[in-house]
């Protein structure tokens, strides 16, 4: 079972994450690589942009056909959509020089130490600099007083649910403890088994299976910690997914989810979901989008509150936000890929992108036109005032110096084959901690320990709604 995360190969992971779609204007062609002269067989400067987004792929792609039509400046954009691979694609980019000009920045610090990005407070107008300096985050967009990055939206993360499934189960609301969660897979399982209707899934082929299944759950169960990070005494402390963790490890059991999700993504889960054969699953704000464009459905769906621990908030809902998009450090094309972000980034765009419902804007200048995104689905995941925005942790950036299995993979191990759970998270303290030494050694990160940290002190700072 184990083997379902194992690392392929290098060239397997880029041809598997190029295996997405681009933009294509019938004039260039969809390489997705970068590291190109620049020009395009019109001689039109060129500008290669990757994102692993795939919800507001529509939105975007028909974005850059404008942007490519009526820039005055001569830019030729080609977008790139990747796989779930997507980091492991931008590294071997970088190392063949094969880099796009522009790439959405999931792991800053990973990508600033190294060497990725290139600042940007140099393209910036003065009015821009005013638009975005209260949304500036450190360690998510600037490093030593540099910007390399904006905020856009944040993900808020709900629990998505058929309400017809789980009213055909006989379950009245929507579950607000793990125990209720695991009842109610069951139900609907046992409701719908025969008809292929299954309670939960996760994209389990990657670790963001259990990534997106428990991290938002861990987030809210306690006031000290998300990614396996406990801020207070700034280490690792994997003991805040044990109650998930046994959760889904019991949902498994029960046969209650979907069969395959051990190789499933998360596409062909969406697809699953708006066919009527999920009773619930968690993941993001960009869902009303998917289910409006990439896969439309008439299920009658909504989004609640994950379920936590006890049926308390004790700390926040993590908003992952802050990062967005970025300037290659490789680019040879930057002027031209700055002309880009600054589209991107205008006003008009993230309006129109936040209220047709692909994101939940974390822009002053569009929160304050007071509009509110229109399509369905969205009302489950407007900001509440328990959803908030955590501080940088050196998570991704220990996994550099990390020995062995990543903690995402160890506990997806753990949901699929059992275990003792308390070894496992005894052996993923003492990694995960060894290596946070190593990167601190390193000068990798200067996050440290902070006593008085309380999650859910963040709480109120996105919305005044309870």
């Amino acid at each position: 079972m184990a083997k379902k995360w194992m690392m392929t190969t290098l060239s397997a992971l880029l041809a598997l994450s190029l295996a997405g779609c681009s933009t294509n204007n019938g004039t260039t062609a969809s390489t997705g690589t970068g590291g190109s002269d620049g020009k395009s067989t019109e001689g039109k400067t060129k500008v290669t942009y990757w994102t692993p987004d795939r919800h507001d792929a529509d939105f975007m792609k028909t974005k850059i056909d404008e942007f490519n039509k009526t820039n005055k400046d001569n830019i030729e954009v080609e977008m790139t959509v990747m796989g779930d691979n997507y980091p492991q694609a931008v590294d071997i980019a970088f190392a063949s020089k094969q880099a796009p000009d522009v790439l959405q920045v999931n792991d800053f610090q990973t990508y600033y130490q190294k060497g990725y990005l290139a600042p940007i407070d140099g393209y910036m107008s003065e009015d821009m600099k005013t638009t975005f300096k209260d949304s500036l985050i450190d360690n998510k967009n600037t490093i030593d007083g540099k910007i390399y990055t904006l905020p856009n939206t944040g993900q808020v993360w709900r629990l998505v649910y058929n309400k017809d499934i789980f009213q055909k189960a006989g379950i009245t609301n929507p579950p607000k403890t793990l125990t209720e969660m695991v009842e109610d897979a069951k139900k609907i399982t046992d409701a719908g088994k025969s008809e292929g209707i299954y309670g939960f899934a996760s994209p389990f082929k990657s670790g963001s299976g259990f990534w997106r299944a428990a991290n938002t759950i861990a987030g809210a169960s306690n006031n000290y910690g998300i990614d396996g990070y406990n801020y207070r005494t700034g280490q690792f402390d994997f003991g805040m997914y044990k109650d998930v963790a046994l959760a889904l490890r019991q949902m498994s059991e029960d046969g209650s989810m979907l069969p395959g999700v051990e190789s499933l993504d998360i596409d062909p889960l969406r697809a699953q979901f708006a066919q009527g054969k999920i009773g619930m699953y968690i993941n993001h704000s960009g869902e009303p989008g998917v289910y409006k464009d990439q896969f439309p459905t008439e299920e009658n769906w909504a989004a609640a509150p994950v379920p936590t621990s006890d049926g308390t908030i004790k700390g926040a809902s993590q908003v992952i936000g802050g990062s967005y998009i970025g300037i290659s450090a490789d680019s040879t094309q930057k002027e031209a890929a700055w002309k880009f972000m600054e589209y991107v980034y205008s006003k008009d765009l993230q309006s129109e992108y936040y209220e047709k419902g692909y994101g939940i804007s974390l822009i002053p200048a569009v929160l304050s036109s007071g509009k509110k995104p229109n399509i369905p689905g969205i009302e489950g995941f407007l900001p509440k005032r328990y959803d908030a925005i955590f501080p940088a942790n050196p998570g991704v950036v220990t996994e550099s110096s990390l020995e062995g299995t990543k903690w995402t993979d160890a506990f997806s191990i753990f949901v699929f084959t059992g275990g003792d759970i308390d070894n496992v998270i005894k052996d993923l303290d003492s990694r995960y901690n060894a290596a946070l030494e190593k990167t601190k050694a390193a000068g990798l990160t200067n996050i440290s320990a902070d006593p008085s940290f309380d999650s859910s002190k963040l709480q109120g700072k996105l919305s005044t709604e309870e």
